[in-house]
């Protein structure tokens, strides 16, 4: 068994069959008349199938779930490594050095400005070999020992360090020295932030990519630059910033214990508000980790604890629900006083827009003046910014690349090596074979469908219709539950009969598929083979609006899934429950699947690890393609699936079922047909 390369057509139905379909009508117009027999032919439970229901209230069971160790300080303690860990992976971190063994900086002052009261230095360092950050660091006159210093990351402001430089400018007056960095996505250099938001790179969810971690690393190696300057003390280092540099501020806290007091501003919410709501419409990719573990910002801010915290946010603020701030609020303090130090975390509302206000900044200074300095000073006394033109520079005054970035820069394409993908193992016998496919189930369970209910709903089938119509020996449409929110239905052909089991093939429908294509499809299979049609979540009956696309995609990723996980397992749903039917060998189940849904398919069959015989027609080479930049269309992505294979092992994976393709074997398949081949499956 192993690889088909073609799958032989056969004629459609016999006469035989024509006759007994034609013979069977008058039975069938009898038959509908009839009350439906069968499993759970009790009336239905309710399900909703709607997508927006079914994503806010996964949303929500995220941002009311306690934060783990919650009544007990040692618990917390003992959870917060692993907590950690996830978070880490979560942001895209895990192939970074974070304990040790960094490249080195190779910072270079491209020019000096002198101000009053303080100086800029232009410069720029190397976070990682070829991965350059132009910054500005301002550094008070007259210092007569090492100043605390405060990480200003910027926001989605086109000018960066130039529309921001009031901020640093009055750190620097303070007394504090302040390093000002720039995003990836908007500085000097124009990388990227909105490869889902605007250019179909949902490839990134896939990859465990998110810009975060690129802008998370910057800032780490950014308080490394500050960490060596003799002008800075070590042990008192902040972070803030606004908007995306309000997200930056929660993470790079989170991520990095060096930072002894954090202000983020504008920059996080519940989960439950930003589906709800659907403000995450207007977000950046930048601003949320990869949901792999399902956390919401209070676990984010639990890491930060008891480190001093302070929340800024506008009461009228487009893209944060103000309630729904209050509440990460109000849920931190909880850890906050759990750890002994309730005093640390602070909350400071001002009236307005997505924007600063004179309050908020106020409370800024004072509260970095209070936690880095050791000074009890009011808001009112550390006063606000200067933003008077002669006290501001221009974008050319500030910039740091006078003659162009260094040749050998990344930034433009740092998203396509930031994370590690997995590669093809070498791989020599049937042993390793096995223990390599244990390995990426093991994986896949964990961190790409890790969203699968812990307990599965009953699957409370119901035969809502059946007829004779449509096969040799008729034909039962059923429903099932799949998972809370959704009952689906499955259309069983008996080409035999259904009195003894005999083999299943499951075909699942496309997304836009023409009436009857999916019959087309299948229409050469062996007789012997019994057909169930599936709609899957997003298919026909259960689909939806193709302008809902490109937000189901980005919503269902933050809540820790994909469109295409959640098929995978309506897929494993009804296997399970199509091995229950009498007319069923439940040893003998293939799927049968084409374009996008052939990747379904094939996850399905691996998780299962029971089906027979896979029927593929023109599936994707990878995982790794970008898609529509509108988001529409076929979605193959789910959650971080390339760190731990692609869609050319599968085939060697799934052995000994047997593969059959219609067409061509998309040559990215090589791999799993030489394995095959050498492990003498094909």
């Amino acid at each position: 068994m192993g690889i088909v390369s073609r799958f032989t057509a056969r004629m459609g139905v016999n006469m035989r069959q024509a006759y007994l379909f034609l013979s069977a009508f008058v039975i069938a117009i009898a038959s509908l008349s009839c009350s439906p027999q069968g499993p759970g032919a009790e009336a239905p439970d309710i399900q909703s199938n709607n997508i927006r229901s079914y994503l806010i209230n996964e949303a929500r069971e995220i941002t009311e779930s306690p934060i783990p160790g919650v009544l007990s300080l040692a618990d917390w303690e003992k959870a917060r490594p692993e907590r950690y860990a996830e978070y880490i992976e979560m942001i895209s971190l895990q192939d970074m050095p974070l304990n040790g063994g960094r490249p080195p900086l190779n910072a270079r002052v491209t020019g000096t400005l002198q101000r009053d009261g303080y100086r800029i230095e232009k410069l720029y360092y190397e976070s990682l070999p070829g991965l350059y950050v132009p910054a500005n660091l301002y550094i008070p006159d007259n210092l007569k020992s090492p100043a605390p210093a405060v990480l200003y990351v910027c926001g989605h402001a086109q000018t960066q360090k130039a529309y921001y430089q009031a901020h640093p400018a009055k750190f620097a007056r303070l007394g504090f020295v302040c390093l000002i960095v720039e995003t990836v996505q908007l500085g000097e250099v124009r990388g990227e932030h909105h490869g889902c938001w605007a250019r179909g790179w949902f490839n990134w969810y896939s990859r465990g990519y998110t810009p975060s971690g690129v802008e998370v690393w910057n800032a780490i190696r950014g308080l490394d630059l500050l960490a060596e300057r003799p002008e800075v003390d070590g042990g008192k280092l902040g972070v803030t910033g606004i908007s995306g540099g309000g997200a930056q501020s929660w993470f790079i806290a989170a991520a990095d214990p060096r930072i002894k007091a954090a202000a983020p501003v504008c920059g996080a919410c519940t989960l439950e508000a930003e589906i709800a709501t659907r403000t995450i419409d207007g977000h950046c990719d930048c601003m949320m980790p990869i949901n792999t573990f399902r956390v919401d910002f209070k676990n984010i801010g639990a890491l930060i604890s008891p480190r001093p915290l302070l929340i800024g946010q506008a009461d009228r603020d487009g893209i944060f629900k103000i309630e729904a701030v209050r509440q990460v609020y109000d849920d931190l303090k909880k850890i906050y006083s759990l750890c002994g130090a309730p005093e640390n975390i602070e909350y400071i509302e001002s009236p307005g827009g997505h924007s600063y206000h004179r309050i908020s900044r106020e409370k800024i200074f004072s509260f970095f003046l209070g936690h880095l300095m050791g000074k009890r000073v009011t808001p009112e006394e550390a006063g606000d910014v200067d933003p008077s033109p002669e006290s501001l520079l221009s974008e050319e005054e500030l910039r740091v690349y006078v003659d162009g970035p260094p040749p050998d820069d990344r930034t433009t394409t740092i998203q396509d090596s930031f994370v590690k993908l997995a590669g093809n193992p070498d791989i020599r016998d049937e042993a390793e074979l096995s223990a390599y496919r244990a390995s990426v189930k093991k994986s896949l369970l964990k961190k790409t469908f890790g969203a699968f209910p812990a307990s599965p709903p009953a699957l409370a089938p119901i035969r809502d219709f059946r007829t004779l119509d449509k096969a040799a020996h008729g034909s039962d449409i059923y429903s099932f539950v799949s998972e809370n929110g959704w009952r689906l239905k499955v259309d069983i052909r008996w080409i035999n009969n259904p009195s003894r089991k005999t083999p299943l093939m499951i075909v699942l429908r496309n997304q836009d598929e023409n009436r009857g294509d999916s019959e087309a499809f299948i229409g050469g299979l062996e007789t012997g083979w019994n057909q169930a049609f599936l709609e899957a979540r997003g298919v026909g009956e259960f689909g939806w609006d193709p302008n809902q696309q490109w937000h189901i995609r980005r919503a269902s990723a933050w809540t820790g899934r994909t469109i295409a996980s959640m098929q995978v397992y309506d897929v494993l749903r009804c296997i399970e429950f199509c091995r229950t039917l009498d007319g069923v060998d439940p040893e003998k189940i293939g799927i049968a699947a084409r374009d996008d849904m052939a990747v379904v398919a094939m996850y399905a069959a691996l998780l299962d690890g029971k089906c027979e015989t896979l029927i593929l027609k023109n599936p994707p080479a990878s995982q790794d393609e970008a898609s529509r930049p509108d988001g529409r269309g076929p979605a193959v992505e789910m959650l971080n699936c390339l760190r731990i294979t692609d869609l050319c092992q599968l085939p060697a994976l799934l052995a000994p079922a047997e593969i059959k393709f219609i067409d061509e074997i998309p040559k990215s398949y090589k791999w799993s047909e030489e394995l095959l081949a050498r492990l003498g499956k094909k």
